[in-house]
This record gives structure tokens, sequence and C-alpha cells, in this order.
């Protein structure tokens, strides 16, 4: 027992001392988890790297069950985007030779489960979620703020995306604020999202690439309201209602990122999903959400105060709430 121990104590000093100087010198780091190996005698290199820092396994497969899940019971009033990303994703997963990235694009207005949804996706591919060595996320007012730059942003994201893809062929890429973003710098990404082999040596078919945006929300909006004043049930809205709508109304918004871009032209973005306005009710369910996300116990009196102090639009129905739950969890805060 006592050596058992001793022999664990030891590798692990090895492992901590060549994660120090991984940075300096990599033959260094092989050298102390080569004898960490030897020491432990039944542990591959990978297994005992793997147990003390993050690692890129293509293999980890997606468990389809549990992001069904976390999107069921996180994620309200969004049965399209519910189907359509668990679909997209098992079905790209389950792919042992998938023929290009898997390319979504989110739309709809804030607080309505876009970036959510996005957390959700990151945490059923790598368990580290959006800290993920293997998911990257770029916000277009932050990374992307001067037009005068385009240039240089756009060979800025093609070295990162090339450098993550090359260490993670599973690497996640999400695109936030796709409205704000200067046209023609996502068209640098182009040739990554297309139906090649290999680009410079690298393959980029297993990558993920997200896009969210609030363009499109004006014509979710018009079609979600035209079911209701026919009387039709929301749930009804099926993709086919909205999607051709969605790829030709952002590609022509001058305020979009994907203003008349090539991913849309060459038909290299998989599924325009749409997010939903959130009703009344929806916005009961984000209270009781965060709720049980604080410990609470579930007090219905507050969830109403809170719900009916959020503004709801058109004017005259008062149907959809015009920040979905965005601000649920600071209006919380005063109850």
């Amino acid at each position: 027992m006592l050596w058992a121990w001793l022999r664990g104590a030891v590798a692990l000093a090895l492992l901590l001392a060549a994660r120090v100087v991984a940075a300096f010198e990599p033959i260094t780091v092989g050298l102390a988890i080569g004898a960490a190996s030897a020491i432990t005698g039944y542990l591959s290199y990978n297994d005992i790297y793997c147990r003390f820092a993050e690692c890129c396994r293509e293999e980890r497969p997606l468990n389809a069950s549990a992001l069904k899940l976390d999107l069921e019971e996180k994620l309200f009033g969004q049965h399209l985007a519910t189907e359509v990303i668990l679909k997209a994703l098992t079905g790209f997963r389950n792919n042992k030779n998938p023929k290009k990235p898997l390319t979504l694009s989110l739309h709809g207005w804030a607080g309505t489960g876009k970036n959510f949804v996005s957390q959700i996706v990151a945490e059923n591919l790598h368990p580290k979620g959006l800290k993920s060595n293997f998911v990257h996320l770029f916000v277009s007012t932050l990374h992307f703020p001067h037009e005068q730059k385009i240039k240089l942003y756009q060979d800025q994201l093609q070295k990162w995306i090339r450098g993550n893809v090359s260490a993670c062929a599973n690497s996640v890429f999400i695109f936030d604020e796709m409205d704000k973003l200067h046209p023609g710098i996502i068209d640098a990404i182009k040739p990554f999202l297309d139906y090649y082999e290999q680009v410079d040596g690298v393959s980029y078919r297993k990558a993920i690439f997200i896009f969210l945006s609030n363009a499109g929300g004006d014509l979710i909006t018009k079609t979600a309201l035209d079911f209701w004043r026919a009387g039709r049930k929301r749930e009804d809205i099926q993709l086919k209602d909205l999607e051709p709508v969605l790829s030709v109304g952002v590609f022509n918004n001058k305020h979009s990122g994907l203003w008349h871009s090539g991913l849309i032209d060459k038909n290299l973005i998989d599924y325009f999903i749409p997010f939903l306005p959130l009703e009344y009710r929806h916005v009961k369910m984000c209270v009781r959400a965060e709720m049980r996300a604080r410990g609470s116990a579930i007090d219905e009196d507050i969830v109403t105060r809170v719900a009916e102090e959020m503004t709801f639009f058109p004017k005259d129905e008062k149907i959809y709430s015009d920040k979905g739950c965005k601000t649920v969890q600071s209006r919380l805060d005063f109850h």
C-alpha cells in the first residue's frame, strides 16, 4: 500500500514539474512524463497527461441524451432551436467523415437564449465549456472594433483558427454580435467552411462554427405574430416557415456581418436557427430557473412580480417580452 502511494506521489510530482517547464522545453516534458510512466508502469503518456491537463479527445462521443435534457430543461420557448441543434450536433458528431465543418447561425432578439444555447453546446462538446482551450469566443465589438482594420482582422482570424484547429480538430468557434461585425471580415474564414479535404495541410471538417446575431429578429417576430393572430399555436411554427426568409433577409441586411457574404452565397451555413420572441409564460419559467440556480425556494408571488415588471410588445397586444429573459437576474435581485 505504501509503495503504491509513493509511486503515485512521485508520478504526480514529475507531472507537475513537467507542466511548469512546458512553455520552455518540450523535451523536458516528455522526459518527465516518460519517467512517470516508467514508475507507474501501467499508464500511457496520454492517460497520465490528460489526468492533469485538458486534452482534445477526438474520439469522445457526444452524449445526445444529456444534450437533449439540457436543452429541454434550460431553454424555454424555443422548440425550433432545441430540435434543430440536437439533430444537427448529433448527426455531425456521429459522422466519422464529415464533408465540411458544422456551421450554425443563430438569430433572434436579445434575451431569447442564443448565448445560453452556445454555452450549453460548448459544455456538451468539451467538459470545461466556454473555459475550454478548445472553445473560442469572438465578440465583434471587442475583437474587431475598427472598420479601417478589416484586412488585419481577417489575417489574424485566419491564423488563429488555423492554429487552433491544428491543435484540436474538434475546436468550437463562437462569433457573438454578428450584427455588429463589419461586413467582409467573416468571409476570411470561407475556405475553412467549404468542402475541402484540407486547406494548407489542415483539415477543418470536424470543427464547429456558431454565429450569434440579432439580425433577422424582426422577420422572426413577424412570423410568430402572424401565427398568433391566425389563432395558430407557437409550436406549429416549423423551420421551413423561417429559414428561407432568414437567409435572404440576413444576406441583404447591411447591418449584418453576413451582408452579401460568400458564406450564404455558397450555401456554407448549414442551418439558420430562429429564436422566437418570449411570451409572459416563458419569462416566468426563466425566473423560476434563476431561483433554482440560486438555491432559493420557488416563490410564485415573486415570480409573478418579476415577470410583470417586464415590458411587452406590440403596443396593443403586449405578447412578447422586449428584452426576453435578459434582465431577469438583475430584477430578481430586488426581491
